[in-house]
């Protein structure tokens, strides 16, 4: 096993990106879709959101961040991404290889439905990745104030599944708004307290 210590950047083709997580919100992706769209310089861009990937067996490209932006570009038409790469693991084996991403926090092998799936339903491409509306709900939330960004991994992950459980998906998918406006009241509650960038209660009169 080799740790890059200076970053490592290469250029590559976004199909060959293999996904360490099944789900995404897809209003998320098409929210990275028109900040791409709006974008002056797109060089520029590319540069300044490079993907973080782990090398693995095979040579293959793993990506550890930003599968928003990873589908948003594909969809968008870009072919070639610049990536770093964060560690090189190629001479793991593949159990080796994946019970080491686990343990480091590096892959969310989770479904639609907030159950934990073996590493082989992870997707091999950025287009099969699935659409979690409690992602794109968790997303909207942070955006709104619900809460803070941090540096926990997959925190947004970790409000889905908090939201998952206190707000009907039918109500998520026919009523955004709504599901919203109850996000916001079950984020400031001291039940979530113990959610990273979780802001606290709402101070009553």
């Amino acid at each position: 096993m080799k740790s890059v210590r200076e970053p490592r950047l290469e250029t590559i083709p976004l199909k060959d990106l293999y996904p360490t997580q099944i789900t995404v919100g897809m209003r998320e992706v098409r929210e990275k879709r028109r900040h791409w769209r709006e974008a002056g310089h797109k060089a520029r861009f590319l540069g300044s959101h490079l993907i973080p990937v782990i090398r693995g067996p095979r040579a293959r490209c793993y990506v550890i961040d930003h599968h928003h932006l990873a589908r948003a570009l594909y969809d968008e038409g870009v072919r070639q991404i610049a990536v770093t790469v964060v560690a090189d693991l190629g001479k793991l084996d593949k159990d080796e290889f994946w019970t080491y991403l686990d343990n480091r926090g590096w892959m969310h092998p989770f479904d639609d439905r907030g159950r934990r799936r073996p590493h082989r339903d992870l997707p091999r491409r950025v287009t099969e990745l699935v659409d979690d509306p409690y992602r794109s709900l968790a997303g909207e939330l942070r955006r709104a104030g619900g809460f803070a960004k941090d540096t926990t991994p997959f925190s947004e992950f970790l409000w889905a599944d908090f939201l998952r459980r206190r707000i009907k998906r039918a109500r998520v998918e026919r009523n955004f708004t709504a599901a919203l406006e109850q996000a916001l009241r079950l984020a400031k509650a001291e039940d979530a307290d113990y959610l990273p960038g979780w802001c606290g209660p709402v101070p009553r009169d």
